[in-house]
């Protein structure tokens, strides 16, 4: 626990709902350093929907639609210190403007004048060498003093999500097998993308052999709708899926905390399953798979392979997408068998 006089403190946190969810663990570490102080929480609608409710902080700062709006917030509000774990040089500078005493966050993307407090990310060359998020933000908790040995991820979760649910997917509720989750989309961008085709040879394999109620979870978006579809006239077997039923952020919690399989590519969804505590299998193309790195016992890595493999770009620039297509839907099968154990027909 800290020994400073309470504090009002900002905590920006990071926009992609991945990176956020693999924060959690240091804004609990800094709620417990920071007992007796305010802690106020600025992140973009969507995370904020999938972290609360949240036990970490006080309240969450709406931000404005305009960087003067967000300014003058932020200056009304008299924080005496600000920690950064969204890396732009916008935030940087927006703290630095708003009068905040401290700020504490990453000395990169040209931002290092705006903060009294720098962290030195690690580099290889001219690139940074691949560390776990999870620890990236953890750093920065071991900097102010805070204890870090929590690795817990968190998602906040409400029965009336549980309620809402229920209503839209009530085939879950009846189902005869095991529920396993398909995400075959993924905001980073196509190159994290596993074959169509392949999910659809795959959950017609868990349909037959364990009688599963396979669900596709895509974004509401017209790319991840259309991947959803490929897979739907694919199959051999009707599947559900969000792509006619979307789901708000509460009853997608209560989505994949009924779980028994997540089968995902190597985004946001994966990190929301590893917080409500399901088994996961997990599709690794283009990414080295250390920058998410957490520990977490109930997952299955399958990483695909390719001389290009890591190039860490959102689109594969090859002529054949080789590190994804390395993967068969044999190989994830029989990961998704280990999972499942031996109930299938």
């Amino acid at each position: 626990m800290s020994n400073s006089p309470s504090q009002k403190i900002l905590i920006w946190l990071p926009s992609p709902l991945g990176d956020a969810i693999l924060s959690t663990p240091a804004l609990s570490a800094f709620r417990a350093y920071y007992a007796g102080s305010h802690i106020s929480f600025l992140a973009n609608p969507a995370v904020q929907a999938f972290l609360s409710p949240c036990p970490f902080c006080n309240e969450w700062i709406k931000k404005g639609d305009s960087f003067l709006e967000l300014h003058q917030q932020l200056r009304r509000e008299k924080f005496d210190t600000a920690i950064l774990l969204k890396n732009s040089f916008g935030s940087a500078l927006t703290v630095f403007l708003s009068g905040i005493g401290r700020r504490i966050g990453y000395a990169r993307d040209a931002r290092s004048l705006f903060l009294t407090d720098k962290l030195v990310p690690e580099k290889q060359g001219q690139r940074f060498r691949p560390v776990s998020v999870m620890d990236y933000y953890l750093n920065i908790a071991r900097f102010v003093g805070a204890n870090s040995h929590n690795r817990n991820l968190y998602i906040g979760l409400q029965q009336r999500d549980r309620d809402a649910l229920n209503v839209i997917f009530p085939e879950i509720q009846n189902r005869q097998g095991p529920l396993v989750i398909l995400v075959p989309g993924g905001a980073f961008g196509p190159s994290k993308f596993w074959s169509p085709l392949r999910f659809a040879r795959l959950a017609d394999e868990l349909t037959e052999h364990y009688k599963a109620a396979v669900l596709i979870s895509v974004a509401p978006t017209r790319q991840e709708k259309k991947i959803a579809e490929t897979i739907r006239s694919a199959a051999r077997h009707p599947l559900l899926s969000l792509s006619d039923r979307p789901l708000d952020p509460g009853p997608l919690k209560a989505l994949f905390e009924k779980a028994d399989l997540v089968i995902t590519n190597d985004t946001g969804p994966r990190h929301i399953a590893a917080a409500l505590g399901r088994k996961i299998i997990t599709l690794f193309g283009p990414n080295n798979p250390a920058w998410t790195e957490t520990g977490y016992e109930h997952e299955i890595r399958i990483a695909g392979q390719a001389p290009c493999v890591p190039c860490d770009k959102p689109k594969c620039l090859q002529d054949e997408h080789y590190c994804m297509n390395s993967i068969s839907a044999e190989q994830v099968f029989e990961a998704a068998q280990k999972i499942l154990g031996g109930d299938a027909k």
